[in-house]
């Protein structure tokens, strides 16, 4: 990857990365004040041998794809035709993952929801977002799914939770929210091509220094003036849906694992 790729890549994910990390900080702070949250360290479920057996299942599968697309590319010079062979391939892939890990996921859904139910717990998030506080329930539930027979799923719902939770792929639909992103991705291809033409006719390191530099800092002014307002009333409509509903925290919807109380939908009314 180039110089320029490596900056887009830090940049690009403009406002749905900026509230999914201010999202997922909250825990950090306020875990200690919650007794009824748990949390699974998906990484050991990740060693589970079901999950091993069909990681390597994929990975052959994705070693033969590779193959067989690096044949089916030979020689193609049209972009179009080269971007739809790419595309059925990705979703090759992605349709033989869903087939192998859609199964395990729900069986582990399955004992995570029946460990939350007998230990009381109303919600259960990923251990990446807990520095202190929480009940690790990992070893309850890696046995659970290493034992013989599917775990049972518990007769009760999770009960009410002061942990709240957006799903910020919804959020980021959102028109205006959309429109910001896109004028920004738009702006960021605008000023790649520009970097790049100017990189090319750079005569010195330092010419060629002073380029990124000016295109780097061209991003982040149009974050700072576009995105950043954005980020700032999102996050003032979620603190506020909480407050309202009592809740004593809410974490990004990728980093819970069961229980919950969703207020996507209250943020989405409040934003449109």
């Amino acid at each position: 990857m180039n110089i320029l790729g490596k900056i887009n890549r830090r940049l690009a994910p403009a406002l749905g990365a900026t509230l999914a990390v201010s999202a997922a900080l909250a825990p950090a702070t306020l875990a200690a004040d919650v007794t009824d949250i748990g949390y699974v360290d998906q990484a050991a479920l990740s060693s589970i041998s079901s999950f091993t057996d069909a990681n390597r299942q994929l990975a052959l599968y994705k070693a033969d794809l590779d193959r067989q697309f690096a044949h089916e590319i030979r020689g193609v010079r049209d972009q179009n035709t080269q971007a739809r062979i790419a595309q059925e391939f990705q979703n090759k892939l992605a349709s033989r993952q869903r087939e192998l890990f859609g199964p395990l996921f729900q069986r582990a859904q399955v004992a995570i929801a029946s460990v939350a139910s007998s230990k009381n717990l109303s919600v259960i998030v990923d251990k990446r977002i807990i520095i202190f506080g929480g009940q690790d329930v990992t070893n309850s539930v890696v046995q659970l799914l290493s034992g013989p027979g599917d775990p049972i799923p518990p007769v009760n719902t999770p009960p009410p939770s002061s942990v709240g939770f957006v799903d910020q792929q919804q959020i980021d639909s959102v028109p205006s929210l959309k429109a910001a992103n896109d004028a920004f991705a738009k702006f960021q291809t605008d000023e790649q091509q520009q970097a790049q033409g100017k990189l090319k006719s750079a005569k010195t390191d330092a010419d060629r220094q002073q380029i990124l530099k000016d295109y780097q800092t061209a991003l982040t002014d149009k974050q700072k003036t576009d995105i950043a307002p954005l980020v700032d009333r999102t996050r003032g409509v979620i603190a506020d849906i909480a407050k309202k509903k009592g809740l004593l925290l809410v974490i990004d919807r990728s980093n819970l694992i069961y229980g919950g109380t969703d207020i996507t939908t209250d943020v989405e009314n409040q934003l449109k």
